[in-house]
């Protein structure tokens, strides 16, 4: 479950790298951790901290002054690549991130991002590379997500629409997934199923039978 939206404003996350994979975005010995809100420390780990646990010189953009709280990623291309494990987006909103702006997404991050309340919201490589120009001019320049009417309020009152799965884009707006989906609709599949008797008797020979 996640926390519903229908549209935000936020300063911008600027991180140009490309190619950034799923080991970069979590490393895998914290794919142990349950505990998502746990895991905001977990993320971009390597690139953020000694192993002593200090922060780094010079300071990653995540912990620069005036990052924190900033909903927004402006990623470089193909983010999310690599293995698939939903650690990734649940590092990433347990920062706080809620959207990342890139020119491509790797399929299976996408897919688990969509289902926990990450929206990945890709755009021509053009109007990227302005984008991130805007930022290094204005570190603080504000966008806007506008899931409801799905576009992005750009600088300049650009707005530039984006494209979503209908049905991920239910989701987050319901702040649920696939599981919480379900379990709303618990009564209905109850009464169909009461409704439609099974036809083969599945525990015949089996040990639950007595």
């Amino acid at each position: 479950m996640s926390e519903p939206f229908r549209q935000f404003t936020s300063k911008v996350v600027p991180l140009p790298a490309e190619n950034v994979d799923t080991d970069q975005v979590v490393p895998a010995r914290y794919l142990k951790v349950t505990d998502k809100a746990g895991l905001a420390d977990a993320l971009f780990r390597d690139w953020r901290f000694a192993e002593d646990g200090s922060l780094k010189e010079p300071r990653f953009v995540l912990d620069r002054p005036g990052m924190a709280g900033r909903r927004i990623l402006l990623a470089g291309d193909n983010f999310g690549a690599g293995s698939s494990r939903e650690h990734a987006p649940w590092a990433l909103t347990a920062w706080g991130i809620q959207a990342i702006l890139s020119t491509s997404f790797a399929d299976i991050f996408r897919s688990n991002a969509l289902k926990n309340g990450l929206l990945p919201i890709a755009m021509e490589a053009e109007r990227h590379r302005e984008l991130f120009a805007q930022v290094a001019a204005d570190p603080d320049l504000e966008v806007t997500v506008d899931l409801d009417a799905q576009l992005l309020h750009l600088p300049g009152d650009e707005d530039l629409p984006f494209d979503l799965d209908p049905f991920a884009k239910s989701m987050i707006l319901a702040g649920t997934d696939e599981i919480g989906y379900v379990l709303a609709r618990l009564p209905a599949i109850e009464a169909w199923e009461a409704a439609h008797p099974a036809v083969v008797d599945t525990l015949v020979g089996s040990p639950l039978e007595a």
